[in-house]
């Protein structure tokens, strides 16, 4: 090598590392999934339980409660390079800052944020299970614990930069302990770990399995053609498998467990029927917000720009709820990361070519498995002249004039986000869906899409004036 070639080569390394350090460091699914398949290759053979134990060793996952139905973690194996163990540590271990950032979290593929602790270990009890759909501690491991001691549900957050994302800071500055995204790393818990304790033969390797639930793309039918066990289906693969009673009876059942381990007094009588009643109440929220309502992407995960102005706050609950169909872009959207551009290149439309304050509409249904929150519930939209006080604007992506929106995503607006509306006090029970097209002068939501929700319960026709 000539004198100078050494500097541009100990550039590259530096560059190489750099670029190494930036991705083992990004709490990305991906990345952790990559930081898995290094474990198992550090040990050729290893089955998933070895490798959830050493995963939940790295991470401090040792606990007396989860010692109880797992055993110790195992500390087994070749030992894990400082860089990797540490990634696997901050990655891993949750907890919820003074300042409201959310630890131990990362983003999935499909634009949700995950907690990974009751995710391990939901796949772990699952793994452990001497009976297929029998496993001993999975619905206590993965919320129920967090269930008892968490009043108040949610909320959802935001990362600082979702192509490498590192800090995930909470919604509000009071949050609990069950924030959403420890709900949907509790909900794909306890999917997994009920999915892996039914299956025969040689366990899969556990990068493989999470690769096919978190990375699996969609084809051109979007979730209608998608396979069950996906991590945009969690929430209806979730309803299925836990009854709010059963639920219920499993929070009181952590409860008592923790009492025994750390060695205090035994529920009374009279005690333990209080905990049970207070908790089928909480159970109600919890059953609203995340197995009732649609799951939504909050504005900041799609990168929205700020409100324009003041909002006209709505005075709830509503009447109506319109329809619409976006023509523009014309193609269904298939991606968290398509469906996050379409909708910033609606809300530049909105703001910058019609001058509005922000995107017109209320809500927006993808056809990647997810709602998209536009104005959202408390905000008066622009999405129908003359009746945006009294309604919500909801518009799928795409052009709908001789095609449809995908079933799932019809269900999600007409089935979900409707009935969520109206459990959450936003829509008077007997709300009245209309397309755009029946109260302003557009061909909007197009023909198909018109014809379709004509079908729709609650559809009704314009009143004509006497």
């Amino acid at each position: 090598m000539d004198k100078g070639g050494w500097k541009p080569a100990l550039a590259l390394v530096v560059a190489l590392l750099s670029t190494y350090a930036e991705a083992m460091s990004s709490l990305h699914m991906d990345d952790f999934i990559d930081a898995v398949r290094q474990v198992e290759d550090g040990d050729p053979g290893s089955d998933p339980l070895a490798v959830l134990r050493r995963l939940r060793g790295a991470a401090g996952l040792n606990d007396a409660f989860i010692r109880h139905f797992l055993g110790s973690a195992d500390s087994g194996g070749p030992e894990l390079n400082a860089g990797l163990s540490g990634y696997l540590s901050k990655a891993v271990h949750h907890r919820v800052t003074e300042d409201a950032k959310e630890e131990g979290v990362v983003l999935t593929p499909d634009g949700t944020t995950v907690a990974l602790a009751p995710l391990l270990l939901g796949i772990e009890a699952g793994f452990l299970a001497k009976t297929a759909g029998r496993v001993r501690g999975l619905y206590q491991l993965t919320l129920a614990k967090d269930l008892d001691s968490s009043p108040l549900l949610g909320p959802d957050g935001c990362w600082d930069n979702i192509a490498s994302p590192q800090v995930f800071t909470l919604l509000s500055s009071r949050p609990s302990a069950l924030t959403a995204a420890r709900v949907n790393g509790g909900m794909d818990g306890a999917v997994l770990g009920m999915e892996v304790s039914a299956k025969d033969g040689r366990p899969p390797m556990l990068s493989g399995l999470l690769t096919e639930y978190y990375c699996r793309p969609l084809e051109s039918k979007g979730l209608d053609a998608a396979p069950r066990l996906v991590s945009r289906r969690r929430r209806e693969n979730f309803r299925g498998l836990a009854a709010p009673p059963v639920l219920a009876r499993q929070v009181v059942k952590a409860e008592e467990l923790q009492r025994r381990l750390t060695g205090r007094s035994k529920l009374e009588v009279k005690e333990k029927k209080q905990l049970l009643a207070l908790v089928k109440e909480g159970m109600k929220e919890f059953v609203q917000k995340y197995i009732d309502c649609p799951p939504v992407i909050p504005r900041c995960m799609w990168g929205a720009e700020p409100y324009r102005g003041t909002p006209t706050n709505l005075s709830l609950p509503l009447s109506f709820m319109y329809i619409h169909h976006t023509h523009t872009p014309s193609q269904p959207c298939l991606t968290f990361q398509q469906c996050a551009a379409d909708m910033r290149s609606m809300q530049r439309f909105h703001q910058e070519d019609r001058g509005w304050d922000d995107i017109g509409y209320s809500f927006v249904a993808g056809s990647d498995g997810y709602i998209y929150e536009g104005r959202g519930w408390l905000q008066q939209g622009a999405h129908t002249l003359g009746h945006n006080s009294v309604g919500y604007g909801v518009s799928f992506i795409g052009d709908y004039v001789t095609g449809l929106p995908s079933q799932h995503s019809m269900g999600l607006v007409r089935d979900k986000l409707a009935s969520c509306a109206v459990g959450g006090g936003r829509l008077v029970a007997d709300f009245v869906l209309q397309g755009h097209r029946q109260v302003v002068n557009t061909s909007c939501p197009g023909d198909a899409l018109y014809a379709e929700i004509r079908g729709w319960e609650h559809f009704g026709e314009v009143k004509k004036g006497k």
